[in-house]
């Protein structure tokens, strides 16, 4: 087995254990590169099909690129699509900077939909090497009764042993793809074939390395068509991943104030 194979292995086998292990649970669809390998991953750990919601929280603000695409790839791949929009940015914490104010929509979102299904667990597609907060994660990640992570009190993950006994009523964030990188996401998605919306690929030297709203997302200086070019350009690189995320530029802790709340 190289590399991959012992990602997508592991990736398989947390899918399996949360399904095995919790009676309600849910997938977050982002429509990203992460999220569309975190739903190949499902597929094929349950032979092609996804015995459970996959859910896309929509702030009305993403690209049509993704809409669209959510939209053909639901219903070409017999998903259980669940949808559910957001408050008004005006609703969020106005001590909050503009862009993580505008981002905060989607916890609230989040928080409407699970208040709604009573999901148990959530899988969601964040890696450790995306953004240093993320990094303190776990695979299995307990959360309050309102979705609040605290970071501080996380149960230890040693030599592939998961702890999925919580005591009732724990809120969890599956992740499982919390081990790859961004250059694993991009090969594994080459060896897959997995179908990938055209705005991460270079348009007049520009294209996007992370997707969000339109309004705080922006494209990077890029001559990267091609996946093999991508990952070329990955190997060399001093831009970060989320360079394009007005968010990230934002004062240090408004990242982890949102992830404290319940962000993705």
């Amino acid at each position: 087995m190289n590399d991959l194979d012992h990602l997508e292995a592991e990736g398989i086998y947390i899918f399996r254990e949360a399904f095995n292990r919790l009676d309600n649970i849910a997938m977050l669809w982002s429509l990203g590169k992460d999220s569309n390998v975190m739903l190949w991953l499902a597929r094929k750990a349950f032979f092609g099909h996804v015995p459970f919601p996959v859910v896309h929280v929509d702030t009305e603000r993403k690209f049509p690129e993704m809409i669209e695409f959510r939209d053909r790839k639901a219903k070409e791949w017999g998903l259980n699509l669940i949808t559910g929009l957001c408050p008004p940015v005006e609703e969020m914490d106005p001590t909050l900077p503009p862009a993580a104010r505008s981002a905060a929509r989607k916890t609230v979102g989040l928080k409407w939909l699970n208040d709604k299904y009573k999901w148990t667990g959530i899988f969601a597609g964040i890696r450790r090497d995306e953004q240093a907060v993320r990094a303190k994660e776990r695979f299995f990640s307990p959360r309050g009764e309102t979705s609040e992570w605290d970071f501080r009190d996380q149960p230890p993950e040693f030599w592939g042993q998961f702890n999925t006994d919580f005591p009732p009523g724990t809120h969890l964030r599956i992740h499982p793809l919390l081990s790859w990188t961004e250059i694993d996401i991009w090969r594994y998605t080459q060896r897959e074939k997995i179908p990938t919306i055209s705005l991460y690929f270079s348009k007049n030297g520009k294209r996007y390395r992370s997707l969000g709203d339109q309004d705080i997302t922006f494209p990077v200086d890029s001559e990267a068509s091609t996946i093999d070019e991508i990952i070329q350009e990955l190997t060399t690189t001093t831009v970060s991943e989320r360079a394009g995320r007005a968010m990230d530029h934002e004062q240090e802790d408004a990242f982890e104030r949102l992830r404290r709340a319940g962000y993705m």
